[in-house]
């Protein structure tokens, strides 16, 4: 039997996670699979007045963190290059153990407050129409005083209406500040969520429909798999609560009362898309037993069927059987009518069975 593709993911991961065995902690380390020819750097400064937006090719060209009046998005596309992740992170004063959770792709989402900046784990999901599946990446966030860097595993991304609102000026968000910025992304990957819910649920309806009408062999392994997708999923989506969670009751300076109450807006949003994977996980489960039961109930129709006819038969073999014993002096042998009357009593029996059959709703 072959493996998915997501298990054949997450086996070289396995092996990826392997070369860290006996490093020190906090040893910067690419763990996944590559995802990004080569890593891009887009850096977006701006205030309610003007905006800059530029591409730069080290770390060098970064501009400083320090400017009170501007907000400055720093987004990298492409994790594979350990030592230049590293070089960022070291010009932000990031701690090795961020480093390490930036680098390593299989991290579970999780929120950690470091005093000087906050920093974020979680899970893009995004549907793929060519491929008719859901992928995922990791996205990891730092928000500081007056900026957001976030990193990618790969170009393309859910965050293009946010670019927009932030080049056209509309919205809120350049009147904001940088914690108003990471709750725009976060919002942004969790209404991500709502769309790959949303062609989940469609496959849904189409093998709970071939269920309902027809069902085949096949059927089962569809939703097996389907079993398989919720549950990665489920795994991508829960912990997202826990990080949301942490955000909206972190008493940190660098998220403003004003923001918080976004947070609560976006904690309600995860709280559906959980409630939604449960409702899927049940669904399925659902499902399954009911293919197992509409088999059980086709097969006893077939058995009550062939039991039926076998009922009917038993007499008519125990007619037969009698008058195939060859005895000389049996008087009916010699009788003018004894066949036709043989068939006869065996019509009468056999119609007489169907009737109280049918009486007693058997057939």
């Amino acid at each position: 039997m072959g493996i998915s593709r997501k298990d054949a993911v997450m086996r070289k991961f396995v092996r990826s996670r392997s070369q860290k065995s006996g490093l020190p902690p906090g040893t910067p380390v690419f763990v996944g699979e590559k995802l990004a020819e080569t890593v891009k750097i887009t850096v977006i400064e701006y205030d309610e007045s003007k905006i800059s937006e530029k591409q730069i090719e080290s770390v060098d060209q970064c501009p400083p963190f320090n400017a009170k009046s501007t907000v400055t998005w720093v987004n990298v596309d492409g994790l594979h290059d350990a030592k230049l992740i590293e070089s960022l992170a070291e010009s932000l004063g990031l701690h090795p153990l961020v480093q390490e959770d930036i680098l390593n792709t299989t991290q579970r989402p999780k929120f950690d407050d470091y005093g000087d900046y906050l920093y974020a784990v979680l899970k893009m999901l995004q549907w793929d129409d060519e491929k008719n599946e859901t992928t995922a990446e990791q996205v990891s966030l730092i928000l500081g005083k007056n900026f957001v860097i976030s990193f990618q595993e790969k170009p393309g991304d859910v965050f293009d209406p946010t670019r927009e609102r932030i080049r056209s000026g509309k919205g809120r968000v350049r009147k904001m500040g940088a914690d108003y910025l990471a709750y725009c992304l976060i919002d942004a990957i969790v209404d991500g969520y709502f769309v790959v819910l949303e062609h989940l649920g469609d496959k849904i309806e189409d093998v709970e429909s071939t269920l309902v009408s027809d069902p085949t062999p096949q059927t089962p392994k569809a939703i097996n798999l389907l079993k398989r997708e919720g549950l990665w999923l489920r795994k991508s989506v829960w912990p997202l609560r826990e990080v949301i969670s942490g955000l909206e009751r972190t008493e940190s300076p660098l998220i403003t009362e004003a923001t918080h109450l976004y947070m609560r807006d976006v904690h309600d949003h995860s709280i559906q898309v959980i409630d939604t994977m449960e409702t899927f996980r049940d669904m399925l489960a659902g499902m399954l037993d009911s293919y197992l039961s509409s088999l059980s109930n086709r097969m006893n129709e077939v058995m009550k069927v062939l039991t039926i006819i076998a009922t009917i038969f038993i007499p008519l073999t125990f007619i037969a059987g009698i008058y195939g014993m060859n005895f000389k002096y049996m008087p009916e042998l010699e009788w003018q009518w004894g066949y036709p009357g043989v068939l006869a009593a065996m019509a009468i029996v056999a119609g007489g069975m169907i009737f109280y059959f049918r009486r007693k709703k058997w057939l």
